[in-house]
Parts: structure tokens; sequence; C-alpha cells
């Protein structure tokens, strides 16, 4: 069974210097984890391929200028994706990782890109993808880590 573990990070953060911060919270509570499973090919592992699974969280935003200021402050959600395995058969190495992230039945978004929410509780569904660079992947377990990012 290949799993993937979902992380979170709370952040407040400016983009630039700027004279006023976020006034509020963002909090993600990390929900099911996912499972990645591997192609027929065995070149690339997924959590979107036949018997794999979404990984889960709760992202909650609340802003204080967000909610007078219609989308002025508000949070940004992103799911980047992880520089490689936490856990892989000989530390296997060569693969490349993409994920992309749905808030509620919403569409698939790049987990590179930041996506601006209001305020409320949305519910998030993380794929993790990672594209074999060396052939196929070696039999084993992997483990690779996606972090929900709310800045």
């Amino acid at each position: 069974m290949r799993a993937f573990a979902l992380a979170a990070s709370a952040m407040l953060m400016a983009a630039s210097p700027a004279p006023a911060a976020i006034l509020g919270s963002c909090t993600v509570v990390i929900g099911a984890t996912g499972k990645l499973r591997n192609n027929p090919a065995i070149t690339v592992l997924g959590s979107t391929q036949p018997g794999g699974s979404s990984a889960t969280a709760t992202v909650t935003a609340s802003s204080v200028l967000c909610s007078i200021l219609n989308l002025l402050d508000c949070y940004s959600v992103s799911t980047p994706a992880p520089a490689g395995f936490l856990a892989a058969p000989g530390n296997y190495s060569s693969a490349l990782f993409s994920t992309v992230f749905r808030l509620g039945s919403g569409p698939d978004r790049p987990g590179n890109t930041p996506f601006r929410v209001a305020n409320g509780t949305y519910q998030m569904q993380v794929d993790l993808t990672a594209a074999s660079t060396a052939g196929i992947f070696p039999a084993g377990p992997y483990r690779a880590e996606v972090t929900v990012r709310c800045e």
C-alpha cells in the first residue's frame, strides 16, 4: 500500500512589506490520508489512479477586512508539490511531483497556484502524482507529504 500524508501549515504572511497585516486567522484541520497507486506501466504513482484516494482537509478562513472589504486581504490556499519522497525503496528519487486540489465540488486547481478564498469553511481534497523519470518505480512502500498552505 502506498500512502501520502497531508501536513498543514497555517501562516499569516504579507507578499511584500505593507503597513497593514491580515486581521484574522486561517485554520487547516487534516482529515483522511490519501493513497497512491501505480498505473499499469508502473511509471506513475498517483492518488487518482484506480484504487488510489485523495487526502482531505478542512480549511476555515476568517479575516475582518475580507468581510468588510469583500476579498481585500482575504486568504489564499495552495498545495505545492513535495520535492521528493519521505520514504521510498532504496531512497528512489527519480520522480517529478505535481498536486491538484479541489474545494468542495469545485474544479481541480493547480497545487502550486494560490487560490483566494472568502471567509468560510471549505472541504479540500488533495491529489498527488509522481511520475518516474528513470523507468519503472521499484517495488516497495512509498511515502510523500503535501503541505496545505493558507496565507
